[in-house]
């Protein structure tokens, strides 16, 4: 292939460089180092990839998490336009602001269904294997492109105001690639086999709105607490949904597992784990409440979480 996964990883690996450089020579933050120790950590996973020892990239991580733990990365001071000369742009482009967000899902679903079979030779243009993100990795490139054309800024300004989402979001920018992995490691541990030993505990033989009520509610407390509905799901599917609702009361898999995903996403609702969900937005907001996306979404969650246990009792 032409276009490869691969290079996205090393662009990702170069943006997050440029930001622990510019994190090192900001002055008016007074952990420039260990924030710029952070991100710079961060570039090395995506830089060096599978050629980094997987010891070397659990230590990185560990010391990422240290590092954010213990306040070390802290917002700055990012060397972006003035709010007058932002303002004056926003009057100036109007409703053409949006256009690179648009161009963002346009290339990506040309490149994920027009360009999927096209090659030039026996090489695919685009990487078969990862052909939704590669597209859209395509796109992010387009959209920037887009963008400065249209704000006649440069590649560098793009670069700065990277830097300033990255400040705002902060150390949960890293949280959904930690927590990626989070289920497969509960796995490995055996929590599955723990959790099917307390539900068949817990539920009767005879009980099965019980045992639903477990797996939709437990997908829902796992994802909480790991913050991914996917890190929960390998957990409850292990642990009640196919030794009890597939193989105990002859379920359908399919409707378990997708109604489970969205008794998690219930879960997602309600948890501050959910960086990228409920703690990015604030910071993008600067909301005075830290939780406030997570409050005014749980009178949504709990209902949703009901409906579910009631719609999986009868479907599955």
């Amino acid at each position: 292939m032409i276009i490869r996964v691969e290079y996205f990883y090393y662009l990702l690996g170069i943006m997050l460089a440029m930001v622990a450089l510019m994190s090192f020579g900001d002055r008016s933050n007074p952990r420039r180092w260990t924030t710029g120790l952070f991100w710079a950590l961060y570039a090395m996973i995506y830089l060096a990839g599978e050629r980094l020892p997987p010891a070397m990239a659990g230590l990185a991580m560990i010391v990422m998490a240290v590092l954010a733990g213990f306040g070390g990365v802290r917002s700055g001071k990012p060397d972006v336009l003035p709010d007058d000369a932002r303002r004056a742009s926003a009057a100036r482009l109007r409703h053409r602001l949006f256009i690179p967000a648009l161009v963002i899902p346009a290339v990506t679903m040309a490149g994920a269904t027009l360009l999927k079979d096209v090659r030039i030779g026996e090489l695919f243009v685009l990487d078969p294997k990862h052909l939704t993100l590669v597209s859209l990795g395509c796109a992010a490139v387009a959209a920037v492109a887009v963008a400065c054309w249209l704000t006649r800024s440069t590649p560098l300004q793009a670069g700065r105001e990277a830097r300033r989402l990255v400040d705002a979001m902060s150390w949960s920018i890293v949280l959904p690639h930690m927590l990626a992995v989070l289920g497969l490691l509960f796995s490995e541990a055996g929590v599955g086999k723990a959790v099917a030993q307390v539900s068949t505990g817990l539920v009767g033989a005879d009980s099965k709105l019980a045992a639903v009520a477990l797996f939709c509610i437990g997908m829902a407390l796992f994802t909480i607490v790991m913050g991914n509905g996917f890190a929960a799901f390998p957990v409850m599917a292990g642990g009640v949904g196919v030794p009890v609702l597939v193989a105990q009361y002859g379920g359908n898999p399919a409707v378990m597992a997708a109604i489970g995903m969205f008794s998690a996403y219930c879960g997602t609702l309600m948890t501050p784990m959910a960086a990228n969900f409920n703690i990015i937005p604030t910071a993008l907001l600067d909301l005075p409440d830290r939780n406030a996306v997570i409050k005014a979404q749980i009178p949504t969650a709990l209902p949703l979480l009901g409906a579910n246990i009631i719609l999986l009792y009868f479907l599955l």
